[in-house]
């Protein structure tokens, strides 16, 4: 698994793109955990009434340590709020609560990208653990015997299941976050302007979501331009 400047070209804008999605994201929560809401609510209470309005009094809300580290256990039915998040009044505090809350919601009325994401994770788990082994064992056995190179193909397969899983992720995400501000809203949570300002946190937000497939795409295609030219 040598490194040339092919691969450069195909991973380096990926991985630029993934960084500045992860700086925006913090810099957008940052400047608008600054934005208070005018009727003082908080990320917890506002999941809370987004749960409540749709029926859903079996699922627990939770703090949990760590920044940014929000979300929903389908499996304990439960929302986990960050510090940041479950206690303050903020705009941004707001939208990624309500968000997760959005989450309970495709699981609750059986959202089909979800139900679909939620039964590929095994094979993802298992894939993201061979796809790397199996490529490098193939490419080297290939020497041996150009049928050999089967395994490399094997590995590439499993790092497109993760591909397909970061795929399907994206209309998960864009979803909550969609529910989440027609909940704000439709309930007054926030003024217009204040809206505005949850709507720009998970809007940078899911752009981390598309940055990551980006990375995962352009792997994807060297990994199969590096074992075609081994066959070759």
């Amino acid at each position: 698994m040598y490194f040339d400047l092919t691969y450069l070209y195909l991973l380096l804008p990926a991985v630029i793109f993934s960084l500045w999605a992860s700086s925006k994201v913090k810099s957008t929560f940052n400047k608008y955990s600054k934005q208070y809401s005018a009727a003082h609510i908080t990320g917890a209470q506002a999941a809370q009434r987004i749960l409540d309005a749709n029926g859903l009094s079996n699922v627990r809300i939770e703090r949990v340590s760590g920044s940014l580290t929000d979300n929903y256990n389908p499996k304990e039915n439960v929302i986990r709020l960050s510090q940041s998040v479950y206690d303050s009044f903020s705009t941004a505090a707001i939208g990624v609560a309500s968000h997760e809350a959005g989450h309970a919601l495709q699981y609750a009325q059986e959202y089909a990208p979800i139900k679909i994401r939620a039964a590929i994770i095994p094979a993802t788990n298992i894939g993201s653990k061979l796809a790397l082994p199996l490529i490098i064992i193939g490419i080297i056995l290939s020497r041996m015997s150009s049928d050999l190179i089967a395994f490399a193909y094997v590995g590439i397969i499993c790092f497109a299941v993760c591909a397909l899983f970061q795929l399907v992720t994206l209309p998960v995400e864009f979803d909550a976050s969609h529910r989440a501000l027609q909940a704000i809203e439709g309930q007054g949570m926030l003024s217009d302007i204040e809206l505005e300002g949850s709507r720009k946190v998970l809007t940078a937000a899911a752009m981390t979501y598309v940055a990551a497939l980006a990375v995962t795409l352009a792997q994807l295609l060297r990994f199969l331009m590096l074992v075609n030219g081994n066959r070759r």
